[in-house]
């Protein structure tokens, strides 16, 4: 433990988490010369692997704390109970207090019950200061799923006998912490969005300015064609403004989904019929429509179209936020 940092660690509650220290200096894992730092656990039960140094720019911290990290996520409640008496021993505390029994108390369990210890492990790394390269590291590293990795600077100052700590978390900045995470939720389903091939964008369809709940694409489509037949546009002008296969029709008018399920087999009896709105028929004066299921990358290109030529159809649309 660094020399500098003298307080009593073992009381240290991290507010936003509230990490109570199990152990110091441990290592207490088959074939592990290595030891970490501080070992503590937070309320909801998450490790917490707490890393200090000495050196100006906080040297190789991070790899080592994922080395640490990825011991310690294999440790059930027993393991963290059995540390924490080891520490309060070699500590000499006199307080009478049971190892099992003040833990499970701080993790907020009834009496009987045993805490589920998560492999989701935090990562505190403290130090003096912080170089460009483990910053772009542990930034890039808070992207993933499951890691958490803050950076508290401690900046020491002596004041006649008395030495007085500076602390401040430094990423993620304590204010922007809540943002960031959203905005990594935001990009992973993105990313896995784009990963598998899949679209997950949604609309709003405003109709005469009242705002819809979002839809996904094909939904979004059928809903917007449909409020512009309500609204008294033709089917006919409406097809002029898609792709020719996005509309069909057969003569006469059905309104039930199996009778117009039927007279389109009867049209062509190779058609695809579940790649279509059959139960959601549009009717004109002789003829029966159904709108393709099958949208794609065309879904916001068309919706634009539409929009533009009908403006006074009162139907309209924007991207919903997530």
């Amino acid at each position: 433990m660094s020399r500098w940092l003298e307080f009593p660690v073992d009381q240290y509650l991290d507010q936003r988490h509230r990490n109570w220290v199990i152990a110091e200096e441990f290592g207490e894992w088959e074939d592990a010369r290595r030891r970490v730092d501080l070992l503590a656990i937070d309320a909801t039960g998450h490790p917490t692997v707490i890393e200090l140094k000495r050196t100006e720019d906080g040297g190789h911290m991070e790899l080592q704390a994922l080395r640490y990290a990825a011991m310690v996520s294999s440790m059930d409640f027993d393991d963290f109970v059995a540390a924490s008496a080891d520490y309060r021993t070699r500590r000499e505390f006199n307080d009478g207090l049971d190892a099992r029994a003040q833990l499970a108390a701080f993790l907020g369990c009834a009496d009987g019950d045993e805490p589920v210890i998560s492999s989701e492990v935090r990562i505190i790394l403290v130090s003096a200061n912080f170089g460009r390269e483990l910053m772009t590291a542990v930034l890039w590293l808070n992207r993933f799923e499951g890691l958490d990795i803050r950076c508290v600077q401690l900046i020491p100052y002596r004041v006649g006998e008395r030495v007085l700590i500076d602390v401040r978390q430094i990423v993620p900045l304590p204010e922007a912490s809540d943002y960031q995470v959203r905005v990594r939720r935001k990009e992973r389903q993105r990313e896995r969005a784009h990963a598998d091939g899949r679209d997950f964008t949604r609309y709003h369809i405003i109709v005469g300015g009242r705002e819809l709940p979002a839809l996904n694409k094909r939904n979004a489509m059928r809903q917007f064609v449909t409020s512009l037949v309500e609204s008294g546009v033709a089917v006919g002008a409406i097809k002029e403004q898609l792709h020719q296969r996005c509309l069909r029709s057969v003569d006469g008018r059905f309104e039930d989904a199996a009778a117009v399920k039927a007279a389109f087999l009867a049209a062509d009896p190779k058609i695809d019929i579940d790649r279509w709105y059959y139960d959601h028929p549009l009717l004109d004066a002789h003829r029966t429509w159904i709108l393709t299921r099958m949208w794609g990358s065309d879904t916001e290109p068309s919706l634009a179209r539409l929009s533009e030529a009908f403006p006074d159809a009162g139907v309209g649309y924007r991207r919903a936020d997530s």
